[in-house]
């Protein structure tokens, strides 16, 4: 049932634009050259901002080296942590050796 709607859809919007493109050839058969190059606003717009040097062109160089520094001090950052954790966990392991006896075993055999 799906599968039918979903077929129906598609051969109805192609139909739509073919209608619409067959409406559209005269049009577009009557265009000068001059009438298609002629500069849109979007074009004139982005030309401005383009020459006006407020944005810098896009660089995926850039963008990579950027990411790739994120990612080095998270890097570096997380080691330091796990390091802190692992001074801690060590200092505790001795204060624990040093407070355990060694007569524990035989103070127990006398409790029983």
């Amino acid at each position: 049932m799906v599968e039918l709607f979903s077929v129906i859809i598609l051969i109805s919007s192609l139909i739509g634009m073919g209608v619409i493109l067959i409406r559209k050839i005269p049009a577009l058969a009557n265009l000068s050259p001059s009438d298609i190059d002629e500069p849109g606003v979007f074009q004139k717009l982005k030309s401005k901002i383009k020459h006006s040097g407020t944005i810098k062109p896009f660089s995926g160089e850039l963008l990579l080296q950027k990411v790739l520094t994120k990612i080095r001090i998270l890097t570096l950052r997380t080691e330091n942590k796990t390091g802190n954790w692992l001074g801690k966990l060590r200092q505790r392991s001795l204060k624990k050796k040093k407070t355990f006896s060694g007569d524990y075993w035989k103070k127990l055999k006398r409790r029983k």
